[in-house]
């Protein structure tokens, strides 16, 4: 008799392997799929893990309990994120925070000029690039593109338009329905918001060229 947790875990392996046949071509050589082994994790993200390495990781107990359309359009914002180069990279920035302004303040016992300019200059740059990483404004506008171009990946793989984007809209209204913090709940009702905004301009864009075909028909 097959116990739960082979039969979990076999389930658990076939969504893995569906996922990864989810990945255009270009990308199945270099991106991995895997299931989250943190503490709490986030339901599904990106990373680079080494040179011309990314994964995604996804909370797999969670992600089985989305509809498998929703599934599949939250995945494909994750490949738009890596398409789009705004995944994280590698966190060295705190770090090399630490070690600036370690060195910084060595060097104003020792009075070496050049050090501490390196130094500051170190803290300089880890920090800018620390801000850039936590814009909220900067994240919010790279999460809107992706799911634009999440879109556009759905069609590429069968979807039509209209159900491209009832599919990411019903996942996002089931993440802001089940997020608790409210920080993050208002990234998705802001992304939401804009997915609205682009579902009515492709609307309109499909039946401007409709409207345009007809009058063509009818001079031809």
């Amino acid at each position: 008799m097959t116990s739960y947790a082979t039969t979990t875990a076999r389930a658990e392996m076939s969504e893995i392997r569906r996922l990864k046949g989810l990945l255009p071509p270009e990308l199945q050589s270099w991106v991995m799929v895997e299931k989250s082994i943190e503490v709490n994790p986030t339901l599904i993200r990106s990373e680079e893990i080494g040179k011309d390495q990314v994964e995604i990781s996804i909370d797999l107990a969670r992600w089985e309990q989305l509809a498998l359309d929703q599934r599949n359009l939250l995945f494909w914002h994750e490949v738009a994120r890596i398409q789009n180069d705004t995944i994280p990279r590698d966190g060295w920035e705190m770090a090399a925070l630490a070690i600036g302004l370690g060195g910084a303040v060595g060097e104003l016992w020792v009075q070496d000029g050049l050090l501490l300019v390196l130094a500051l200059a170190l803290c300089g740059v880890s920090g800018y690039r620390l801000y850039q990483k936590n814009n909220g404004e900067r994240n919010l506008k790279e999460a809107i593109e992706a799911d634009d171009k999440a879109i556009a990946l759905a069609t590429r793989f069968g979807y039509s338009l209209p159900n491209a984007y009832k599919s990411l809209g019903s996942a996002l209204k089931t993440l802001i329905e089940e997020t608790p913090k409210k920080r993050q709940r208002a990234k998705y009702e802001a992304r939401l918001q804009a997915l609205k905004r682009s579902a009515g301009k492709a609307k309109a864009r499909v039946k401007g060229s409709r409207e345009t075909s007809r009058s063509e028909n009818i001079y031809n």
